[in-house]
């Protein structure tokens, strides 16, 4: 048997989700098609982060075990040809058989875009959460700054996670600005776990600051009290990807050859 890994760009707007679901449309089900379209008997895909239905990635990693020694190039070119347009394989690499992206995560990075517009914008729509509330840039910027560092994210989790560990580190949450867009910013965030949800709330907590429905000082009573009334809503998962997972082994004879898996 062979190990491919791959790395997946996807749309998640008509999706539910990430992970396999009976009778419901997911990323993963549409992988394990076009996969299995070129070997029957290759494995089902294992990827390396759920994202909830709604949500985007522009690097999600997956992996499957095959029978065939095709060489990256070709699963990327031939899978191509079983998916819809809403999925990309932007590289893959030759990894062993067995080979789980999850075992080898060490970051991951995500990205939530914000609009700030009075009325919708058609090119946004699916993208962006739009508010058409004025937003106090300043204090979002501090409240994600106490994000960073070693804390237990117990209270920013949804109520279906049941995990007992819920200490989490994030090494990096920032805004920025988006230079095509002056009324988007965008809220980054690197770490190397997260909770069920746990980037959405966040997201919705910073702009609830941002706009005055939060005090200041609403992460920090979170993480102290572990509670989740403290925080802010869930944002909505239209304005949500998964940018780049960071793995310790990629694999060998990666394709395209030229490009990073960011």
């Amino acid at each position: 048997m062979f190990g491919v890994l791959l790395t997946v760009a996807y749309d998640g707007t008509r999706f539910a989700g990430y992970a396999r679901q009976p009778s419901t449309r997911t990323v993963a089900g549409e992988l394990d098609g076009a996969i299995r379209a070129l070997d029957p008997k290759a494995s089902l895909v294992r990827g390396a982060s759920r994202t909830d239905s709604g949500v985007h990635a522009h690097g999600q990693r997956v992996s499957f075990d095959t029978r065939l020694d095709i060489p990256p190039r070709g699963w990327a070119l031939a899978l191509a040809q079983h998916l819809s347009d809403e999925i990309s394989i932007v590289a893959t690499s030759r990894v062993h058989a067995g080979y789980d992206p999850r075992d080898h995560a060490m970051r991951k990075t995500y990205r939530y875009f914000i609009l700030h517009s009075e009325v919708r914008d058609p090119f946004w729509h699916h993208r962006a959460w739009r508010t058409s509330e004025r937003l106090n840039h300043d204090a979002m910027v501090a409240e994600a700054r106490t994000l960073v560092g070693t804390h237990d994210f117990r209270a920013f989790r949804s109520s279906t996670d049941s995990r007992v560990d819920t200490v989490r580190t994030l090494v990096r949450a920032e805004f920025l600005s988006y230079a095509v867009d002056d009324r988007v910013i965008v809220l980054e965030i690197t770490g190397d776990r997260f909770l069920h949800r746990m980037m959405r709330i966040i997201a919705g907590t910073l702009v609830d600051v941002g706009r005055g429905r939060l005090l200041p000082g609403a992460v920090e009573r979170g993480i102290q009290s572990g509670n989740r009334t403290n925080l802010g809503m869930t944002a909505p998962p239209d304005g949500l990807y998964l940018l780049h997972i960071e793995l310790n082994d990629e694999g060998s004879d990666k394709w395209p050859d030229h490009l990073s898996s960011r």
